[in-house]
């Protein structure tokens, strides 16, 4: 299928109620609750340690919850969520030794097992600048393009579901442009994507501050803070 009119399921959903996650005994979160349906675009704000990256390993399954609900759905069937998304974060999962393209064919097969299509290849490494260094070994890029080479993958395998773990490090004001135009294209095909930012990207969505969720903190004078 030709992936650039693909289109995804519209009633697909992602449903967290009252989502509470605990690491090291600390309280990352609590109480957190938002719907996403097709189409739908998620910033996640605030400070550092709020927990952003927290919440897309949650969402991810990678991290398990402590308390609360958290459900992806599609036609009301629980859907398998390691097989409905895609996830970029801040380590780029490259291997040096290997050229762009060497490593983009053997995602693609990782993913899906099936070959890499070139010409999907070449316009997802045009977007981002980096058609003319698809036969160059990883291993001698700046650290702007192996992020621009990991972003690359959101348009080689087909995932209703985008988690972006700041997305914008590392980028130019163009490369930003393509970025945004990347997700706004997913969206209008009835993707889904959460991202964590500080940067401003240019696309319409919804904001959720996580800092809005953190524990309340009692005796602040105190070595041992005690949670809620």
């Amino acid at each position: 299928m030709n992936k650039a009119v693909l289109r995804y399921s519209d009633d697909t959903q992602i449903m967290a109620e009252a989502l509470t996650c605990r690491r090291g005994g600390r309280t990352v979160f609590a109480n957190m609750s938002f719907t996403l349906s097709a189409g739908s675009y998620l910033c996640l704000r605030g400070r550092n340690g709020a927990g952003k990256s927290t919440l897309l390993r949650l969402i991810a399954g990678l991290v398990p919850q402590s308390d609360g609900k958290f459900v992806v759905q599609a036609g009301g069937q629980a859907l398998d969520i390691k097989s409905s998304l895609l996830m970029v974060g801040h380590l780029n999962g490259l291997k040096p030794a290997l050229t762009l393209r060497d490593n983009a064919a053997m995602f693609q097969k990782v993913m899906t097992g099936q070959n890499l299509d070139q010409a999907v290849l070449q316009a997802a490494a045009k977007r981002f600048a980096l058609a003319h260094l698809l036969d160059q070994p990883v291993q001698y890029f700046s650290s702007g393009q192996r992020h621009r080479s990991a972003l690359m993958r959101f348009e080689l395998v087909s995932r209703q579901i985008w988690l972006m773990d700041e997305p914008t490090v590392g980028l130019d004001s163009d490369n930003r442009q393509a970025l945004a135009v990347m997700m706004q294209s997913h969206l209008e095909r009835g993707g889904i994507i959460i991202s964590a930012t500080h940067d401003p990207i240019d696309v319409e969505g919804i904001e959720l501050n996580l800092d809005d969720f953190a524990p309340k903190q009692i005796g602040q004078n105190s070595l041992e803070s005690e949670w809620l």
